[in-house]
């Protein structure tokens, strides 16, 4: 990791003094890094932003921010740009009063401002908006405006609370690439809170994955995809099969699992795992093969139990190894060899397609 320019050390946040909804949390940000927080409702992701962005005090442990403790820094003294998913316009202002607001409150000079506002709207592409307000713009645009006034003052680190929940699926898309631009160009620290797992991954040069108070895991999307560290990261993240079974047999990175129909899947071994415990073993749906090829050591029959049509791929759900949902991803235009419900086939996997996690 570059310079480090976030620390939380030990950090913990209770509301009542006997639960915590942030436990233990140790993470470090590089300077210039996009990293998401991703986690279901209530895993304590939002709670950790707004510990940074100084709305909600740790119980216990220290923040920093370029080397300078702010865990008793009120919000305003912090230089941080924040971005919510109401977008918190204020609807008596126009799009320039609003940009320009952050700015008056810093006392900045009439030209400064005027050349600021300028600049920011600019760089979401709506400098003629500036007269507009709120209610005269669409939700994608009201976006942009609220990324405009965190970014005008030049914070040193911008924070995101699920700033693309309340818009379509083709403008968030399209929003999520705008906002990765941006930031690319220039260069800030970006913490983002999602409970979009493809959000995340598009978006991310790190992913942080929560779940009950609890940093999971936390690497670059590729890393988590491929290689989680436990059965909730590789369930949450992306489409997941998974297979619970017995450890028969490790050696080095390798493992033996029996399925619950007694079948031997060979398969990447996690760590923590021990021969004889359970496990569950966890495999992409596109990473199975339908008449896979001699050579391919996991092998298992099928029965057809749905097909779902999703436009550019088709989804199996089969039967094998003792599980009656085994789902497979197949391009849409690819030859299908069981067409009716029912009719069985062949299927299989490569050993390094699959991973065995312990139990946790």
């Amino acid at each position: 990791m570059s310079e480090r320019f976030i620390a939380f050390e030990g950090v913990r946040k209770s509301y009542d003094g006997v639960s915590y909804v942030v436990r233990g949390l140790d993470l470090d940000v590089a300077k210039g890094e996009f990293l998401t927080l991703l986690g279901p409702s209530g895993s304590g992701k939002t709670t950790t932003l707004m510990m940074l962005a100084g709305f909600e005090a740790p119980t216990d442990g220290t923040i920093t921010l370029a080397d300078n403790r702010i865990d008793s820094v009120p919000p305003h003294r912090r230089n941080i740009g924040v971005v919510f998913q109401n977008y918190a316009l204020f609807p008596h202002m126009t799009v320039g009063e609003n940009v320009a607001f952050p700015l008056k409150m810093r006392r900045l000079g009439k030209a400064e401002i005027t050349e600021r506002v300028r600049r920011a709207l600019d760089m979401v592409r709506m400098a003629s908006f500036e007269t507009r307000r709120p209610n005269q713009l669409s939700g994608g645009q009201q976006q942009r405006i609220a990324l405009a006034r965190a970014l005008v003052f030049e914070p040193q680190l911008v924070l995101m609370d699920e700033p693309l929940g309340a818009l379509d699926k083709q403008l968030r898309e399209h929003m999520q690439l705008e906002i990765k631009h941006l930031h690319a160009r220039l260069g800030i620290n970006v913490v983002y809170v999602t409970h979009d797992q493809g959000e995340a991954l598009t978006m991310s040069d790190r992913v942080g994955v929560f779940n009950d108070g609890i940093l999971q895991q936390i690497a670059p999307p590729h890393a988590l995809y491929e290689t989680p560290a436990n059965p909730f990261v590789a369930t949450f993240i992306g489409e997941n099969n998974a297979i619970s079974g017995e450890v028969v047999a490790i050696e080095n990175a390798v493992c033996r699992i029996r399925a619950p129909d007694g079948s031997i899947i060979t398969g990447h071994a996690g760590e923590g795992l021990k021969e004889g415990a359970r496990a569950t073993l966890v495999l992409r749906p596109e990473r199975i093969q339908l008449a896979p090829a001699a050579e391919i050591p996991n092998r298992f029959t099928a029965t057809l139990k749905e097909i779902i049509y999703h436009g550019d791929h088709v989804r199996l759900r089969v039967s094998a190894c003792g599980c009656d949902d085994i789902f497979i991803k197949v391009a849409a235009a690819q030859d299908i060899p069981v067409q009716s419900l029912g009719s069985t086939a062949v299927i299989g996997w490569a050993p390094e397609d699959c991973r065995a996690l312990a139990l946790s």
